[in-house]
């Protein structure tokens, strides 16, 4: 039977939405702080995120949490949420008292392409997969297999690509070059297959696009009612088909890399490194709904991350030279060590060699705290309890912890936190790393889900960066806008376009 009111239900929602925005303009601009939001009636304050989605953070960040204190509480619809920056909150939030805040069945919707994995689960089924995972991850045969893997994939790939556009004088998507790179080397890692994303004709791989939609229609499902979203993921219209098309791709390719690998089992070499898939593949504890969602997990938590956080460092280290130059005197007596190899006119540096590179790590850190690959976390609240701050909030509240918003945070790091500056990060003479609490630097979580792959993540990006920043001069093409996507994920809109240029050495 068809139902011809639902072609017109967007374009009624769309006009109730511009006249609703437009009487919250009117009363907004007319009060004494247009800044703050007006909570309105059954709708809450969606009116007010909304006319801000295009500067989402930093209207979080701002607009909102700066002039309350760093704490606010609001409601969207029924829905009462409290907004947090305040790192005396996050620690009760992230620690003290973590019990209270799981993840929750909520969550667990949203992210259901991933649901039973160690991403969406709480309690003690999230403390059994978290000892699975870190035993994966401690594997040293598959740490072996990720170095090995990122060495081969900057060497053999990413460099070749880059002195090619230089050559030619192509303009770079950085962002696009550094999601491609990170794909493949988790395809290899995970899988054990090469998507071959990083080459000279960048063929589209519908998997990666998939995950960038699950992670920008989750945004959505996080800022409307949750029975507005079910009803259009049963009606399959709006962004809900958009997502079933992209968790279909996923999976399909998560069970055909589970089906190939289980019809050549018996091929393995027990000499060859360890991909992660076969850690869970002949484990009977997983079937197979929850091994996709397992491997999706990974890909979610090395892919997104790493890759989002690349194109940042390379966006911050253009727009500041000076700190180019910082990395390369570090770079310069490791690299005059090496012997020189004939026909070979880029240098790379191995995991052991950036090691010792404090200098640059300082760099990549001061970019997660300006720019965390996950910018806001979502916690549910399970009892009434009551804040450091003086908050009250109850059972069944959703609590939003803004991480973008704590880098900015004078009280926490100075007059200079919206500057990019690496040298926050060291000690006096330089040489050593200051530690910073997880409740005030949250781009690796805090408390008992503190991120299991940080010290892998953070030697995978120091080889990429040290491979870049010596081997080509990068510069940002002028006048581009770098917004960021609406998404869970702290992505570039409209990619970083940089034109390069080969150093001679």
């Amino acid at each position: 039977m068809a139902f011809p009111f639902l072609q017109e239900l967007p374009v009624s929602i769309l006009v109730l939405l511009v006249v609703v925005l437009g009487l919250y303009y009117i009363k907004s601009s007319k009060s004494q702080n247009p800044l703050l939001p007006v909570n309105w009636p059954v709708v809450g304050i969606l009116p007010s995120l909304a006319i801000n989605l295009h500067r989402l953070h930093h209207y979080i960040a701002f607009d909102l949490l700066s002039p309350s204190g760093h704490s606010l509480k609001f409601a969207i619809a029924s829905i009462h949420i409290f907004l947090t920056c305040d790192p005396v909150n996050i620690q009760h939030i992230f620690t003290l008292n973590h019990t209270n805040y799981p993840k929750g069945e909520e969550f667990a919707d949203i992210f259901d392409v991933a649901r039973g994995s160690l991403f969406t689960v709480d309690g003690e089924p999230c403390r059994r997969e978290r000892t699975n995972y870190q035993g994966v991850l401690s594997s040293p045969r598959v740490v072996g297999l990720m170095n090995t893997c990122c060495r081969d994939k900057v060497e053999k790939g990413l460099l070749p690509f880059m002195a090619h556009m230089a050559l030619t004088n192509a303009r770079v998507d950085m962002n696009d070059l550094m999601m491609r790179l990170v794909f493949d080397l988790y395809a290899m890692t995970i899988f054990g297959v090469d998507t071959a994303r990083l080459s000279l004709d960048m063929p589209t791989v519908h998997v990666a696009d998939a995950m960038d939609t699950v992670m920008e229609v989750a945004f959505i499902r996080h800022i409307v009612p949750a029975f507005l979203w079910k009803v259009m993921r049963r009606l399959d219209i709006g962004p809900e088909r958009k997502l079933a098309a992209a968790q279909a791709v996923l999976r399909c390719f998560t069970m055909d890399m589970i089906m190939k690998r289980r019809a050549n089992d018996h091929v393995i070499v027990q000499e060859v490194p360890m991909d992660i898939l076969s850690n869970y593949v002949n484990d009977p504890r997983y079937n197979d709904d929850l091994l996709k969602a397992t491997l999706i997990t990974y890909m979610i938590a090395g892919r997104d991350t790493i890759g989002t956080t690349l194109p940042w460092v390379i966006y911050n280290l253009a727009k500041n030279p000076h700190v180019v130059s910082s990395i390369r005197d570090e770079l310069a007596p490791i690299i005059s060590r090496k012997p020189s190899v004939a026909g070979v006119t880029m240098t790379m540096l191995d995991l052991e060699e950036v090691k010792a590179l404090v200098y640059l790590q300082a760099t990549l850190l001061e970019t997660l705290r300006l720019y965390p690959p996950i910018p806001i976390e979502r916690k549910s609240v399970v009892t009434t309890d009551v804040m450091p701050s003086g908050h009250e909030v109850c059972a069944r509240d959703i609590v939003l912890v803004s991480i973008y918003s704590i880098g900015r945070m004078e009280s926490v790091w100075g007059a200079d936190c919206r500057e990019y500056r690496p040298e926050r990060w060291l000690s006096e003479d330089g040489r050593q790393l200051r530690h910073a609490p997880s409740h005030k630097f949250l781009a690796f979580n805090s408390g008992p889900r503190l991120c299991l792959g940080k010290d892998i993540a953070i030697m995978q990006m120091k080889i990429v960066v040290a491979a870049i920043v010596w081997n080509f001069d990068v510069k940002m093409l002028d006048g581009q806008p770098i917004d960021t996507k609406l998404s869970c994920l702290l992505q570039m809109k409209n990619g970083l376009k940089v034109k390069l240029n080969k150093r001679e050495m």
